[in-house]
């Protein structure tokens, strides 16, 4: 993965600091991973602790969604070939890739559009046509929650549109997100399993969230759902939505409330017992590349968190604040240091702007790195998309904003505007490397760098 970055300021440090991004981004690259974790011999093929005989078995299938999946889905061809009967995936327009076996059905994200749940109706079709005797392989990665969309009764796809909108600019958490799209769902928080069966069912994730937690990525179609329509409304309640949902989106949660709804399948649940799910990469895995590679280049490394969360504003003071601590008391490291983190934060969203959570949290610790020239935070959405822009994220130092000013913006007023993508181009502290085809949240970097090697900033 070569990222092409629009940083074109004279720092040629900069350039040094690309290879480590693309390392973190190619041990996470979906083929590779999902080729580690399925394994053939001969007959058997070994997921995990767990083998199954291939002789055993009447029909595979392989159904999938998400950013990552259509690699994933090369690679299980490449292991099981002409044993795949049929193929469904569902991925994010321009995340495609060549298969044999296998169909590609592009929709929207973040917010899901027609083609989502038509993809998502050729997955549960598919899931229906397989029997006891018959494998299913489930392709989940980040974006899954979008791209797999199947309104439950009543509700309609605009419904749910409405509600991500909602969902997105309200500053919630990936989780509390999650808990309310399940319950609006046909296929999420452990439906998709209920389709499958009484098929075996393996499922292969590329993890999204943090900490890993299998019901949350992609709202966890093939597992146990541990939330309830009382945690949806919970959510609602807390960020205030209660007066702008949908009207049926209100009535459905408020039915599924006084118990008139099925609640989503929980731990214990026998559609469960033939199901096996198994992470094949996740963010601190390309925290981990990362950090092999900073070393390799003679940095001093610290891989601090993979569970980052939080306001991304707040969070780019805690980063900046980290740099600053390098530079005056050569903690955790001395220079030249790298410093990682992973995991997501959120935006809570006033302004009219345009940007994304990694933009928005660049422009904030350009703002608190200002004078400060010896400093470099990279913020990378490992998807490459940030928001609705063209870039991941940005590379900003201690003298962003400087160059802003001299450009004539005013920074502050374009982070309360929410409209970081302008100034970072304006600028040159975009990071642009294109989709990338996989998804395993987002990584920080503080590169700090020795007085003499940047001296000339």
């Amino acid at each position: 993965m070569t990222i092409d970055p629009l940083v074109l300021t004279p720092n040629p440090t900069r350039q040094t600091y690309l290879p480590i991004l693309e390392a973190a981004l190619a041990a996470v690259e979906p083929r590779a991973c999902t080729h580690q974790a399925l394994q053939r011999v001969e007959n058997r093929v070994h997921v995990g602790r767990q083998a199954y005989d291939l002789s055993q078995v009447r029909n595979l299938y392989l159904v999938g969604c998400g950013k990552a999946s259509a690699p994933m889905a090369q690679a299980v061809e490449d292991v099981l070939g002409n044993r795949i009967a049929e193929g469904m995936v569902v991925v994010k327009y321009g995340h495609t890739a060549p298969t044999r076996h296998t169909r590609l059905v592009e929709a929207g994200h973040p917010v899901p559009d027609a083609q989502s749940v038509a993809g998502a109706q050729a997955v549960v079709d598919l899931a229906h046509q397989a029997g006891e005797e018959d494998l299913v392989v489930v392709l989940i990665s980040g974006g899954g929650s979008a791209l797999l969309t199947l309104p439950a009764p009543g509700l309609t796809l605009e419904d749910l549109q409405s509600l991500t909108n909602l969902l997105l600019r309200c500053g919630a958490a990936i989780n509390e997100i999650n808990a309310l799209r399940k319950h609006c769902s046909a296929v999420k928080g452990g439906q998709l399993a209920r389709h499958i069966a009484p098929a075996r069912a393996v499922g292969l994730v590329l993890s999204d969230v943090v900490g890993n937690p299998l019901d949350a990525i992609a709202s966890g179609p093939l597992v146990p759902d541990p939330t309830t329509f009382a945690d949806a409304w919970t959510v609602v309640e807390k960020y205030n939505l209660v007066s702008s949902l949908p009207p049926r989106v209100h009535a459905y949660l408020q039915a599924g409330l006084h118990g008139e709804v099925d609640e989503t399948p929980k731990p214990g649940d026998s559609i469960f017992d033939r199901v096996q799910v198994v992470i094949v990469g996740d963010n601190a895995r390309a925290a981990e590349s990362a950090a092999r590679a900073a070393a390799g280049a003679g940095y001093h490394i610290q891989v601090l968190s993979t569970f980052v969360e939080g306001e991304a504003r707040e969070v780019a003071r805690v980063v900046a604040a980290m740099g600053k601590e390098v530079v005056r008391y050569r903690r955790p490291q001395p220079p030249p240091a790298c410093l990682i983190l992973g995991g997501e934060t959120t935006v809570t969203v006033h302004g009219t702007g345009t940007g994304g959570r990694n933009q928005e949290l660049a422009l904030t610790a350009a703002l608190a790195l200002e004078g400060w020239p010896h400093i470099t935070v990279v913020a990378l959405g490992t998807d490459g998309n940030d928001g609705p822009t063209d870039a991941a994220g940005g590379m900003v130092d201690g003298g962003t904003v400087a160059r802003a000013r001299a450009a004539g913006l005013n920074p502050l007023a374009h982070l309360q505007n929410n409209d970081a993508y302008p100034l970072l181009r304006a600028t040159n502290d975009l990071l642009v490397t294109g989709p990338t085809n996989t998804n395993v949240n987002d990584l920080i970097f503080v590169f700090v760098e020795v007085p003499e090697a940047t001296a000339c900033w």
